[in-house]
């Protein structure tokens, strides 16, 4: 098959997230994957105006690379929207012209409203596969509304919908009129062979300063200014005992030039601040740590999902605090590795209250390992590949 993927966020930055261990997947089985993307992080580069871009990308299995196009696009606020609109249209055009897909898949909006117009309009069917509510991603709050009509639209057209769990799959058949009998679950999937609790923690610790007793609490990806952290890096701020405790951060995002400056200003070694790392890194930094968070606001934006991040810290053996969101204690349940807090500033004590009984926090951990071994990438690979390859020849069975 000729897959056209269209997303707006970055394809080469953001992530690794459940598309790029999909499509470098499904590239390796001999499909060919084409994807749409966008510079999400414009606002970082100089210059109004920027080109189009063509890229060679692997991000999960180095023996691929996705051709991954980044049409031109107004760097200016407000009037990004209106240029992605007018470039990823002739993008989408110029791709259904040149690649002829047999199939579109779209994680974004309003290019997959966009994709798949057209891809109705040509014959092609067309997948909206949710990892996200996408319209609450829209950083201009006022622009909310519009975003959530397009979407309503485009969940409309869509010839199938995939979420990534139930709370999500709910969430779009009560909220955005999603059809119950074209909504599936595909779930989100692990590498077990990157991700497991037997590699190497010491090399990571003592690049960063790191003593054997220091108990090392984990965060990655996006540093959103729900994510938590700010009530997480504050309380250590004012925590001062045995165990010694240190937060480690990988990535970037709307808290880090304030957590930048926290740790300037009496946090010190005890915060960790480590940008953007290769994927094949993120092992290394998990294996180092000794808990892992997610300890972000029960809000509308984090309600109702998983983030890939949580598979990848359990399947490392580590125990996961994280606040009762709805979505992650309906898809991991009671004593499956994770802890659950009310509050983000509650989880400098539960993590203090583990570190001092190593062989609880060790138990968890297995549990998690073991809680996550089902979610197999291959078995997650084949129930996509079914999905698509029925679509495209119209034996469409569910899975």
């Amino acid at each position: 098959m000729n897959i056209l993927v269209v997303q707006e966020t970055d394809w080469i930055k953001k992530g690794p997230l459940q598309q790029h261990h999909l499509m470098e997947r499904l590239q390796k089985r001999g499909h060919n994957i084409r994807v749409i993307d966008f510079e999400v992080l414009w606002k970082e580069n100089h210059g109004v105006y920027s080109n189009r871009e063509v890229f060679y990308v692997s991000r999960t299995l180095q023996e691929v690379k996705i051709t991954v196009i980044r049409p031109a696009f107004l760097r200016l606020p407000l009037l990004v929207y209106l240029s992605v609109m007018l470039t990823h249209t002739n993008e989408i055009l110029k791709q259904i012209k040149e690649f002829k897909p047999n199939v579109v898949v779209g994680f974004d909006i309003p290019n997959s409203y966009l994709a798949f117009k057209f891809a109705k309009h040509f014959k092609i069917p067309s997948v909206y596969y949710l990892i996200d509510i996408n319209y609450l991603f829209v950083p201009e709050k006022f622009l909310q509304p519009m975003a959530k009509a397009i979407e309503l639209q485009t969940v409309k057209i869509a010839d199938t919908i995939i979420a990534i769990n139930d709370m999500l799959k709910d969430y779009y058949i009560r909220n955005m009129g999603a059809d119950p009998s074209k909504t599936y679950l595909v779930r989100g999937g692990i590498d077990t062979q990157r991700f497991n609790p037997s590699i190497n923690r010491f090399q990571i610790r003592e690049n960063y300063g790191i003593n054997n007793g220091d108990t090392v609490l984990f965060f990655m990806g996006w540093l959103y200014t729900f994510s938590g952290l700010k009530e997480v890096a504050s309380s250590l701020l004012k925590y001062h005992g045995e165990p010694e405790i240190k937060l480690l951060i990988v990535g970037r995002g709307d808290l880090y030039e304030w957590l930048l400056r926290l740790k300037m200003n009496g946090l010190n070694d005890r915060l960790i601040l480590v940008d953007w790392q290769p994927y094949e890194k993120i092992p290394q930094f998990l294996a180092a740590s000794d808990i892992c968070l997610l300890p972000a606001y029960n809000n509308n934006v984090m309600r109702n999902i998983v983030p890939i991040k949580m598979y990848e810290y359990m399947a490392c053996g580590k125990p996961v605090i994280a606040t009762k969101l709805p979505g992650i204690m309906k898809e991991f349940g009671e004593r499956n590795g994770v802890v659950y807090v009310d509050r983000p500033s509650d989880v400098l004590e539960k993590a203090i209250e583990l570190a001092k009984n190593r062989e609880v926090m060790n138990e968890i951990g297995i549990k998690a390992a073991k809680y996550v071994q089902k979610y197999n990438w291959e078995s997650i690979t084949d129930q996509f590949e079914t999905i698509l390859e029925g679509l495209v020849g119209n034996k469409f069975e569910k899975c």
